[in-house]
């Protein structure tokens, strides 16, 4: 009987390498053999975590999508403050691009123009000037309680409700969609003198009438019931009612005259100390050349 059991121990080894060939996992890879474009490309992908054209489009689309949205929650043409506050860091790069933001003596022009027509519309509280100082031109503008400088780098610096009120317009001027109109001749502040007392006549005499109406009908419910000597109590209590809202709206409309006249007054009294000083005040951190002034004499 023939043993066989040497020749089978022999050839394990041998067919087992026959059986994987070159491509077998333990085989040696030959540094000289072409390799595909595609299986190097597919490679690639899969080490930068994923395929090149999937992310990118799908970061174009939820950009797209968070601009509409942005466009449809804020209003850019009347874009304040308190807008710029509410608007997240993810919100402000979808809107505003940052590689097409308007830098430089253009962005000065645009916030100079925007600013004149801010103040002449009362929506911007301030003195006007464009500055030099270090060898660059910049925009100030300052009040009796703040001040904001604005760089050609569309930089912001400053303190207090005039800062506030300019951040937001050196972002709009910075975008080339937005339209800056063009100022009005007269564009500076009033003339203290020419402040008015107050605002809203037109509705207080409204009011004023309809409160008189009150009292008249209040008095005659009164006087009819006592006149008449009615035994019912809706007369007299419906002649109170009527009485006490007249006499209201009358409070009403007296308060409004006085926190108006209140309002004007420490409104001329701002315009004076800002007409009447000889100098920028001491907070206000900029001793450069001037280019241009508000007003000659301010």
């Amino acid at each position: 009987m023939e043993d066989t059991s040497t020749q089978s121990e022999a050839d394990g080894p041998d067919r087992e390498t026959v059986e994987e060939g070159p491509d077998g996992p333990d085989a040696p890879v030959d540094a000289d053999a072409p390799v595909d474009a595609d299986v190097a490309n597919d490679a690639n992908a899969a080490d930068d975590g994923g395929s090149v054209d999937g992310p990118s489009a799908s970061d174009d689309d939820d950009l797209a999508e968070l601009r509409e949205r942005v466009d449809a929650e804020y209003d850019f043409d009347d874009f304040g403050p308190a807008d710029m506050a509410r608007m997240s860091a993810e919100e402000w790069d979808a809107a505003f691009d940052p590689d097409t933001w308007i830098t430089g003596p253009r962005l000065l022009d645009r916030v100079e123009a925007e600013l004149k027509s801010r103040i002449a519309r009362r929506e911007v509280f301030g003195l006007l000037e464009r500055v030099r100082e270090d060898g660059e031109e910049r925009v100030l503008v300052y009040s009796d309680e703040g001040y904001a400088i604005v760089r050609p780098s569309g930089e912001v610096s400053g303190r207090g409700t005039v800062l506030r009120d300019v951040e937001p317009l050196v972002a709009l001027a910075a975008m080339e969609e937005y339209d800056v109109a063009d100022p009005p001749d007269d564009w500076s502040l009033p003339h203290p003198d020419t402040v008015p007392e107050g605002s809203g006549e037109f509705g207080n005499l409204i009011i004023q009438v309809v409160a008189a109406v009150q009292v008249i009908a209040g008095l005659a419910l009164l006087g009819a019931s006592f006149l008449t000597d009615l035994d019912s109590i809706v007369g007299p209590a419906m002649g109170a009612i009527f009485l006490l809202v007249g006499l209201f709206l009358f409070a009403i409309v007296a308060n409004a005259r006085l926190s108006d006249r209140f309002r004007s007054e420490e409104y001329r009294d701002r315009l004076r100390a800002l007409r009447e000083a000889k100098e920028r005040p001491e907070f206000v951190p900029v001793d450069g050349e001037v280019l241009s002034e508000e007003t000659e004499d301010r």
